[in-house]
């Protein structure tokens, strides 16, 4: 029985960097971005760093869907050598990009297999890494892309932010919402379920956003995910120094479990800006 050729491709919305793409051959779509009307792709043109301080500088920055022709150009190239590509983009709940991308894949007579598993950042990472491991196991491209759908519901992401702002600013709330915020010094703590973005909870000062978090996550190790193999995770935007001082409180609260950290993509970054925090639970991957 002759192996099928799959390669594994998502986009930066991952949290994957270029080098980390090509040291778990990952094909890695890198996002765009507008920054004052130039046209920029995150981690090629853009960094982090850039990011965060021409948009604390003022800098009109926004997010757009890849170019079609961009996508249809590396999954061309891929299929030279494989007989799959199993993309795996940020869901669909956020952005209409895996729409886009499903649609396109309809001319491909089922080599490209779009998968839309609800996630974003750390969460979508994992989805990423098990989607190899599953490869490497000997699992048909079909059977990856059905044991990551099954798993699409098993995230959950909550986020918060330090300034309301930004938020505004890309109409995620109201001016009025934010300038009472501001004043009474109300964090909002979001979450990521299901692949959309909703509200979880207001409270007052990041001190009990981040505990809220905390809380939310032990809330769920009790609840939806009790029993299950779990890691736990931390993302961050803007400053390195607090991002990881964060990332170390949480994994101290949850230090019986497996745990991941890195950067929030860019393209939460556009609506939260710097400043936010973030903690996730997702089932690992299976035995």
């Amino acid at each position: 029985m002759t192996l099928e050729r799959i390669a594994i491709m998502t986009d930066t919305n991952s949290g994957m960097t270029p080098e980390e793409a090509r040291q778990a051959g990952v094909a890695l779509l890198a996002m765009p971005f507008t920054v004052d009307d130039r046209p920029c792709l995150e981690h090629l043109d853009l960094s982090q760093e850039e990011f965060y301080r021409l948009q604390t500088q003022g800098a009109s920055i926004s997010s757009s869907q890849p170019a079609p022709a961009d996508l249809l150009a590396m999954w061309d190239e891929l299929l030279e050598a494989n007989d799959y590509v199993i993309y795996i983009p940020m869901t669909s709940g956020l952005s209409g990009s895996c729409a886009t991308a499903t649609a396109l894949a309809q001319d491909y007579d089922g080599k490209v297999l779009v998968v839309d598993n609800c996630r974003i950042s750390v969460p979508l990472k994992q989805a990423v890494l098990e989607a190899i491991h599953l490869r490497n196991a000997g699992k048909t491209a079909r059977e990856i892309v059905n044991r990551l759908m099954k798993k699409a519901l098993e995230s959950r992401i909550y986020i918060t932010v330090e300034d309301l702002s930004f938020l505004k600013k890309t109409g995620r709330i109201t001016p009025a919402v934010a300038a009472v915020g501001t004043v009474l010094n109300i964090k909002p703590v979001m979450k990521i379920l299901d692949g959309k973005l909703d509200m979880h909870r207001k409270v007052r000062g990041m001190k009990q956003a981040r505990q809220t978090m905390l809380e939310a996550i032990h809330a769920d190790l009790a609840g939806e995910f009790a029993g299950k193999k779990v890691i736990i995770a931390a993302a961050y935007s803007g400053n390195r120094t607090e991002g990881e001082a964060w990332a170390d409180a949480v994994r101290q609260e949850f230090s019986a479990y497996p745990f991941m950290s890195d950067p929030l993509p860019l393209s939460i970054g556009c609506h939260v800006g710097p400043g936010a925090l973030g903690a996730a639970i997702f089932t690992d991957i299976d035995d």
